[in-house]
């Protein structure tokens, strides 16, 4: 009888095991529908960035809701970090990511499969308001921040011998423009656009130092697997599509101004 008992209780607990397990896969999926896990930074303004209200918006996540509409597929955003991004999309916790991620011939060698670009940004420095410096000329002996993994960093890192400063990596944007307003460093690389937007809105002790920018490069959604590929022809068609009817255009003046 004791036997029967706790076979019958092992049965149970196998059969709660698997409804469980059957949740957990069915929680990418809407009424049957594959719902995609895109990744995207936590700051990147205004790409990505948490308003006032505590809304996650931005120029990524408004172009990516109106490609979502136009081709009729659900997602979901985990706003995780950058390289927490690139991660979760190697390991297969995430199908695609957004981020402000510069298409380079690097990136599509060691494995990233880009759409279409759909903004084109150059990479800058920046120093306190009061610096002296003029040029990279100046930071020789110097600490610069970057953000890790980004285009930004490789920017840093081609030119730090030549002129002679060190590269301090950071998880953030806000962490690196406080370090160089904090004066733990002399000056830090990122986005143009980013940097621009984030010194006017925020009213930050910074500015950008004069032809100092790269050449511009496109960003571009990213996926990790071919079995995603369907992901980036939607992206794709999407965002033809949003281009064609201006609602591209209305995301960017809404972040940017005319």
């Amino acid at each position: 009888m004791k036997k029967r008992i706790m076979l019958s209780i092992l049965l149970v607990v196998a059969v709660m095991v698997g409804l469980v397990g059957c949740s957990d896969k069915l929680s990418s999926e809407t009424n049957g529908e594959k719902v995609w896990i895109i990744a995207t930074d936590t700051s990147f303004k205004p790409f990505e960035y948490t308003d006032d209200k505590g809304n996650f918006v931005g120029i990524d996540m408004d172009i990516l809701d109106a490609i979502s509409k136009d081709q009729g597929f659900e997602y979901r955003i985990d706003s995780i970090g950058f390289d927490a991004a690139i991660d979760a999309c190697q390991e297969g916790e995430a199908d695609g990511m957004i981020a402000g991620a510069s298409i380079t011939d690097e990136r599509e060698a060691n494995g990233w499969i880009f759409s279409d670009g759909y903004y084109d940004a150059n990479q800058s420095m920046a120093v306190e308001k009061s610096s002296s410096i003029r040029s990279f000329d100046g930071l020789k002996g110097k600490a610069v921040a970057v953000k890790n993994g980004t285009m930004s960093a490789e920017y840093a890192e081609s030119i730090s011998e030549k002129y002679g400063f060190t590269v301090m990596y950071l998880e953030d944007s806000p962490a690196m423009y406080a370090a160089v307003e904090d004066g733990q460093v002399e000056a830090c690389f990122d986005d143009t656009p980013i940097m621009a937007a984030t010194i006017k809105d925020e009213n930050l002790s910074l500015k950008i130092v004069d032809n100092t920018g790269n050449e511009p490069a496109s960003y571009g959604f990213a996926i990790f697997d071919k079995k995603n590929q369907e992901l980036i022809d939607m992206f794709n068609k999407g965002l033809a599509d949003i281009k064609e009817n201006g609602t591209y255009g209305e995301i960017l003046k809404k972040y940017l101004g005319e």
